[in-house]
């Protein structure tokens, strides 16, 4: 078969329009092919794994076997362009534009308030209209299911279900009764409450109007592909990169010929395995070859004895063959099929289960696979296929630990996947636990089929494999042969939990770790098969004459058989609706839609990658440290500067001012003090080629001593960035003596990852004279990133012009490590006189950055009998990381936060911010508030176990009461915090709901509920006045517009929504006439950074000044025509030579802290909460399901409800991240493990409680701030952490069952592995335990 040496053509359609791209690179994915080529920047790069949908496009193709259009929506950042030839791509520019028309998902994401810094929002878009494009009135489950593979870090997900649902066919309503009803239907409560709440909104959006879903308005597929679909060519296409050849067979001779030709070639199907291992593990194929064409590997056969899937099937389809069989067949012969689509449901995103093909999955044996356990031990068997013909190979354990013998030859490939129908008799089970219940990878999953002997429970056949626990799926063929002939009983039970434990060795340094886990979960999943099978034998019994004895399975055990559903959050949202007398212009205290909103939902808002390529631009890759703590002994970039496209290498002594300061080095000079810290920089023509110049740069290292990464560590060391911090009042000492008992306990915080949607990225333009720059950066502080670039380039602040449009989320990451960046890629473009563009892959990202402050925090506490607690002694040491950072400050605040909405009057606070060989960790949403205040709250939870109190008791017993002063002798009234707590008492039902949760544990043995309720007293602002101040820039055109700029950035938050809100009340004009740029240096110049909360207080208050400037201006002319137009005023003002500018100015709330005296008022206000969670665990797996959270927040009278409930709620989740799935992991050389969605798991839209109710508070006064306002971007995070208590009350209750001692050691997050191993019970003791000392372990605990 001829193999031409040209390259063909690529001809596919994009929104509509044919592409015809004739020199097609094989390595450059469809992302970077739609915003490089095309300039279709809606579709976003985030992770580049395929692992968060924010680059989520619908692919269309004609099915060649069922003649039909098919629509699936695909990660594009995964996608080979070379894979598209025939297909038709759409992204979210081709759904519909702000300028032309608005799609219906576009509009109702938007309008329900779905979006916040909206990065994430084009990809959600894309998959609800290509579930759309299927259903055209979806179910609930069906809208789940295409929502899975997303992740959002802004919204905490309700808001965007919210808009989705409104396309469903049935909606389930307010579950608060389990009736059906709303309980906010008139005779849904009790005429004295809804008579008390005659002033409280529920609705955020208005559904009636939403313009219809009008399906005959979608662009059509293009007739030119149906064309070319029907009359396919069978000729092979070849598409030639510089190191790569795509080959696309026609026809499976070819095919089989190439593969002969090639036997090294890898086969690429859906490139959801073979595209992450060439990105982030270097493989590398010069030739691959794609069997897209070839329709014959996706055809499925049935026979009455079983199921013939096509190896190019896709998962997804593979999922609906399945649903098929299972529903036409008797439940008998599809046991194998059930298990496999348990598993499918949960077996990543929908994105790459519409990619991922069968035999892809198979072959690839990776250890995580959670199809194999099941396949392996459902005897199926593959099909091969080459040029010599076809056989069989059974998918057993000799094909999974890849012995050659039992193998695939190289020139062989899979044709398709043959998987029998069970028997009568027969039983199959699929088991998974992961970090998370959706798209994450399983830590251990496995398969289990028996087989007994027709009317008895005696083992004929048995087989278990097991993924997570090996290099590739075990089979425990060993273990299975020596209990067949036994009895299904209890003795069976213990002896095959012995044998597994024995065949299936993990040692204690297996890579990923959680080795004692894994162990539990081999014993845990065959103990709930055992039960399985029981519960089908019993059914079975009754259809038998003289029916066998089973043994029973005792009604509290029953529990352990039913996993969590996966469910979407309903609930209810109470704000304060406006006075009547408002003026209906105007917007303040009204539900407005972000003002970008539905720019977000069309993909045409602007983020700083988006902003086209400039002439002559270079892209700029970062070289970091791959050592922890070593002296740099030579830095050789001779092969990478003779790379095609590198321009140069940017080092330290480049630098022509200042390297950062003493403390916070920009880049390595001679030493590195963390594995991530920078070395030096390449600049290219592109990306790719910058990319592959920093692998050539070779950097040799000296070692040095000592290396420091855990908390106790640095203390070992005495190493600490800053002076210890310390608070106290009474005498502690002296209280402790005369309280009736004492408790000590420990409490271990791990970090939090970031994790904006929108890497850090940055794009420097020098101009041609003046040494003037233009700095495009997404970042919270763009002043910062002036400031820091003129000090490093050595040149006055007045020549550098920071922009910032909007950014894709921050939460503190984005305060002061994009000035590092910005400087750095500002060396760059003054050396090579050249624009420089620097965008962190998300490795890199997390890598590099820092994140929240690990903390390990000792506590002492003395409390009478009674519960009242008399004396607090709180040690804290944080995990600074190698550089001051904010560190100091975080400590800082820690220290004054910690006593929350307690007053102890004996108390000492000590914090100190440890200097470990770490990536320097930063601020982050809450400051240190969310890790103190867990201290206090276990001390509570302790106190409450030692006097045999419910928390909440202890809780109510110690809170503040009264009007009183704080540690810190800053006088407050605590009615409003007493207000939130009793409110979310109330509106939680949670006396009723606890005894609830009491007689469910008291029934189950294996599963158990927890409940918590925690108050919040959180401190608004920073501990000084100059942070408090603010400017803003107001222009009045004389047709009557008005340009408002002011020194917050828009980071999602809504600032400049409430910005425009207050600027329209002021001038009393529609928002309309009312536009927001840019926040830029140039503008409103010494800006402070957006962050502590109080961005709209400031601002706010600065646009109210110049606004009232401008009126008190213009007030001469609207006393002479009062009856004139708002143009009429404006006009006659610039006639009179009035001037239509002002800078208002807001000099800040005083604020100052006297860290000798130990007093001082730092805060400008506080915001109180409550929290209520219940959840459910299952005491087996570690697993929980969130069943309901009731959040009762203090926001005094919202500027906007939506944008404030959407704050509480975004923060609630992603505190709730931090307590219970985010992980951070780091090798014991300090190499960060978890540096991606893959292995560090946010949570995502199935993590959200099933039932989520947010109140604001009633208003209540708050003088200081913007129409009595307040700042709700931070305080939520820490109400996430009663999800954590009501986990560990759940852990406490099966504690008392099992007569465990309490213990006073609190870890936070509460992973599944922490879970499980905290639910001893006799799975756990049968494991074996390794001795620390005798192993090195994979990762390190650095808290």
């Amino acid at each position: 078969m001829p193999c031409p040496s040209k390259s063909d053509d690529l001809v596919f359609f994009v929104n509509g329009r044919k592409v015809i791209e004739r020199n097609v690179d094989p390595e450059v994915t469809l992302l970077t092919f739609l915003r490089k080529n095309l300039r279709l920047i809606g579709t976003k790069y985030a992770c580049g794994r395929g692992g968060c949908g924010a680059c989520t496009v619908m692919v269309s193709k004609r099915d060649p076997l069922s003649a039909k259009i098919r629509h699936f929506s695909i990660t594009a950042c995964l996608v080979p362009i070379c894979s598209l030839y025939g297909a038709a791509v759409t992204t979210v520019e081709g759904v519909g534009s702000i300028n032309t028309r608005l799609h219906p998902v576009q509009e109702r994401i938007a309008k329900s308030h779905g979006t916040q810094c909206g990065f994430c929002t084009p990809g959600m878009v894309m998959s609800m209209y290509t579930l759309l494009r299927n259903h055209q009135q979806p179910s609930e489950e069906q809208l789940l299911e295409a929502l899975g593979g997303h992740l959002c870090r802004c919204t905490g997900y309700r808001p965007i279900l919210a808009g989705g649902r409104t396309f469903c066919v049935e909606s389930d309503g307010c579950r608060q009764k389990g009736t059906g009803k709303c309980c906010l239907d008139p005779g849904g409560n009790d005429a004295s409450s809804l008579h008390r709440e005659s002033d409280i909104c529920t609705e955020l959006f208005a559904e009636d109007e939403f313009q219809p879903l009008d399906p005959t308005q979608e662009l059509i597929f293009p007739p030119e592909l149906l064309r070319m679909a029907e009359k396919p060519e069978k000729q092979t296409l070849t598409f030639r990169g510089e190191r790569v050849t795509w080959i696309s067979p026609g026809t499976l001779k070819d095919l089989l010929e190439l593969k002969a030709k090639h036997p090294e070639a890898p086969v690429v199907s859906g490139n959801t395995s073979l595209g992450p291992a060439m990105k982030s593990q270097g493989h590398f194929y010069p030739i691959l070859l794609s069997p897209a064409r070839i329709p014959e590997l996706s055809v499925v056969s049935k026979t009455s004895d079983g199921l013939t899937v096509g190896a190019g099937c896709s998962l997804a389809h593979v999922k609906d063959i399945l649903a098929e069989r299972v529903s036409e067949l008797p439940e008998e012969k599809t046991q194998t099929y059930r298990a496999l689509l348990k598993q499918l449901k949960t077996l990543a995103g929908q994105q790459i289960r519409n990619m991922a093909s069968l035999g892809g999955h198979i072959i690839s044996r990776h250890c995580y696979s959670d199809l194999n356990p099941v396949l392996a031990v459902g005897n199926a068997t593959l099909n091969v296929i080459s040029e010599e013909g076809t056989r069989q190979i059974p998918l057993n354990e000799h094909f999974l630990a890849g012995l050659a013998s039992a193998d695939l030859k190289p020139e062989e490939i899979l044709e398709s996947v043959y998987i029998p129908h069970s028997q009568k008799w027969e039983f199959v089970s699929a088991f998974r636990q992961a970090q998370c219940q959706q798209n994450a990878l399983a830590d251990v999953n496995a398969g289990m089929r028996v087989l007994l002997r027709e009317g008895t429970d005696t083992i004929e056949d048995l087989s278990v494999s097991y993924g997570g626990v090996g290099a590739t799926t075990i089979s425990t063929q060993k273990s299975c042969r020596q209990l067949v002939g036994r009895s299904w009983n209890e003795l069976m039970l213990e002896e095959a939990c012995r044998l597994l434990l024995e065949e299936v060795s993990l040692p204690g340094w297996a890579p990923g770790g959680k080795v004692e886990f894994k162990r539990s979960l081999v014993v845990s999943f065959f103990f709930k098969f055992y039960l399985e099978v029981l519960q089908a034998l019993k059914k079975l019994a009754k259809f038998m004459p003289d029916g066998h004895h089973y043994p029973e399975i005792s009604d509290h055990f029953l529990s352990a058989l039913e996993d969590f559903p996966i469910t979407g959050p309903q609930g209810v949202q109470r704000y304060q609706s406006v006075d009547s007398r408002q003026a209906l212009q105007d917007p303040v205290g009204r539900p407005i839609m972000h003002l970008s909103g539905l720019k977000h939902a069309t993909g045409e808002a602007i983020f700083c990658d988006d902003i086209p390529m400039v002439d002559r631009e270079l892209f700029m890759v970062l070289v970091t440290s791959t050592r922890a703590h070593a002296k740099i002994i030579s830095i050789d970039w001779s092969e990478a500067l003779e790379l095609p496209g590198v321009v140069d290498v940017i080092r330290a002594e480049d630098i022509p001012g200042t390297n950062g300061t003493e403390e916070d080095k920009l880049m390595a000079a001679d030493e590195v003090l963390c594995v991530g810290h920078i070395i030096c920089a390449v600049v290219a023509e592109t990306d790719v080629q910058a990319k592959s110049a920093a692998e050539k740069i070779n950097i040799t290292y000296e070692d040095l001593e000592p290396v420091i990464f855990t908390i106790s560590d640095a203390i070992k060391h005495n190493s600490f960035l800053c002076p210890e911090k310390k608070l106290e009042q009474g005498n502690v000492e002296e209280a402790f003596d005369q309280v009736d008992q004492i408790v000590e306990g420990e409490v271990h915080v791990g970090g939090q990852e970031h994790f904006y949607m929108e890497t850090q990225r940055v794009l420097v333009i020098p101009k041609a004279e003046d040494k003037e720059l233009d700095i495009y950066v997404s970042t919270q502080d763009p002043a910062h990133v002036q400031k820091t670039v003129s000090s490093t380039l050595n040149i006055p602040i007045n020549r550098i012009t920071c922009h910032v449009k909007r950014v894709g989320g921050g939460f503190g990451g984005k305060v002061g490590k994009p000035a590092v960046f910005g400087a750095i890629a500002a060396v760059g473009a003054i050396k090579t006189g050249r624009p420089v563009r620097l965008v962190l892959d998300r490795e890199d990202d997390m890598l590099i950055t820092g994140g929240r402050h690990p903390l390990f925090g000792k506590y002492k506490v003395g409390f009478m009998n009674n519960g009242r607690i008399k004396a607090l002694d709180i040690e804290c040491f944080l995990n600074g990381g190698c550089m001051l950072d904010d560190s100091e400050l975080v400590t800082e605040f820690l220290i004054l936060k910690l006593e929350n909405a307690y007053k102890i009057r004996n108390l000492r606070f000590r914090g100190w911010a440890c200097m470990t060989h770490l990536p320097s960790n930063t601020a982050f949403r809450g400051f240190g508030f969310p890790q103190g205040t867990l201290i206090t709250e276990s001390c509570i939870t302790a106190v409450a176990a030692k006097c045999g109190l419910p928390p909440e008791k202890i809780r109510e017993k110690n809170m503040y009461k009264t009007v009183d002063k704080t540690i810190y002798k800053q006088a407050f009234s605590p009615e409003t915090l007493i207000r939130c707590w009793n409110e979310c008492l109330d509106k939680s039902s949670f006396h009723s709901r606890r005894m609830q949760v009491e007689e469910f544990n008291k029934k189950n043995y294996w599963k158990k509920k927890g409940m918590a309720i925690v108050p919040m007293k959180f401190s608004v602002g920073f501990a000084a006045t100059s942070y408090h101040q603010a400017a803003a820039l107001v222009h009045i055109y004389t047709d009557g517009s008005v340009l408002v700029t002011h020194g917050g950035n828009e980071l999602g938050q809504g600032i400049h929504t409430k910005m425009l809100q207050v600027a329209s009340r002021e001038l009393k004009i529609p928002m309309s006439s009312v536009h927001i740029c840019e926040t830029s240096t140039a503008m409103v110049p010494n800006t402070v950074a957006t962050a502590a909360s109080i961005g709209s207080d400031v601002n706010g208050r600065a646009v109210q000044d110049a606004c009232q400037i401008l009126l008190k201006r213009l007030e001469p002319i609207i006393k002479k025509n009062p009856d004139g137009t708002w143009e009429d005023w404006i006009e006659a003002a610039f006639e009179q030579r009035i001037s239509l500018s002002a800078t208002g100015y807001f000099r800040g709330y005083k604020a100052f802290m006297d860290w000798e005296k130990g007093e001082g008022d730092p805060f400008p206000y506080y915001v109180y909460g409550a929290a209520c969670s219940e959840v459910e665990i299952d005491c087996l797996t570690g697993a929980h399901k969130k069943i309901r959270a009731d959040i009762v927040m203090d926001a005094c009278c919202s500027l906007n409800p939506a944008i404030d409930i959407g704050q509480v709620e975004g923060s609630f989740i992603q505190g709730m991240g931090l307590y219970t799935t985010e992980e951070l992991k780091y090798s014991p050389e300090g190499v960060l493990y978890s540096r991606g969605p893959d292995e560090y798991k946010i949570p995502a839209i199935a993590d959200v409680p099933e039932e989520f109710n947010v109140s604001l508070l009633p208003s209540s006064q708050n003088p200081p701030t913007i129409y009595s306002s307040k700042g709700l971007g931070e305080s939520g995070m820490f109400l996430g952490s009663s999800v954590f208590f009501a986990i560990t009350d759940a852990v406490a209750a099966a504690h008392r069952e099992r007569g465990i001692a309490e213990d006073f050691t609190v870890r936070s997050p509460a992973t599944p592995e922490w879970v499980r191993m905290a639910c001893a019970d006799r799975f756990t003791e049968m494991i074996p335990r390794d001795d620390p000392k005798t192993f090195k372990p994979w990762s390190i605990p650095i808290a």
